[in-house]
């Protein structure tokens, strides 16, 4: 059986702007990517709120610096056959970078953190699929707004600048932003419909990835 992780944000972790809470478990995209793969791989859902690609928050509680965690969460659940990276818009907040040629260079490094890792038990790197989140919308949320000031125009610059990565570094590429859209509750996250279309978009790509 083949092993995936899903490394992310709030979209993989699955918020819930309605409630304010987290989406059903069935619900999640790693999840409904289980549910379409079936016993041909297991999927493993490593997302946390705020996570950025390498970039300090300095007013979050836990550490949100994806590249800073990833080398324990690759060593946690090794051995891994493919990794998918889906991160980038809390990159977009204005005092954490705010560029989207920032979220590109932080995905760069964490295409080489998953290369460079010494594995254990002599698995080899686990390929990678780098996913481009769906844009940043208006929202009248005023705090959102407010903290993701400038991200509406960066974050469409992402799907690019990433296709454009994954070609450079071999990587697998998708486009989230072409089957999903985020909700202008808050103009960043993702309605329950809008989260299971990634999982079920993402199905193909892995299996043609992974040869299933």
């Amino acid at each position: 059986m083949k092993t995936v992780l899903c490394y992310g944000d709030s979209l993989t972790w699955g918020y819930d702007a309605a409630g304010l809470g987290r989406h059903a478990f069935e619900d999640r995209w790693p999840s409904v990517l289980q549910a379409e793969l079936g016993s041909t791989a297991r999927v493993i859902a490593e997302g946390l709120n705020g996570r950025t690609t390498a970039f300090d928050d300095h007013l979050a509680d836990v550490d949100r610096n994806g590249a800073r965690m990833l080398p324990t969460v690759l060593a946690t659940h090794a051995p891994l056959d493919l990794v998918i990276v889906l991160l980038g818009t809390n990159d977009m907040k204005s005092f954490i970078c705010g560029r989207a040629i920032g979220a590109k260079q932080g995905m760069a490094r964490l295409v080489d953190i998953v290369r460079s890792v010494v594995y254990p038990m002599t698995a080899a790197a686990p390929k990678v699929l780098i996913v481009s989140p769906p844009v940043v919308r208006e929202t009248a949320n005023v705090n959102f707004a407010a903290t993701f000031e400038g991200g509406i125009a960066e974050s469409r610059k992402l799907a690019g600048l990433y296709g454009a990565l994954a070609q450079e570094t071999g990587c697998g590429f998708f486009d989230a932003g072409t089957v999903a859209e985020t909700t202008p509750l808050d103009g960043i996250h993702l309605d329950a419909e809008n989260t299971r279309r990634i999982g079920v978009a993402l199905a193909p790509r892995v299996r043609t990835m992974l040869e299933l």
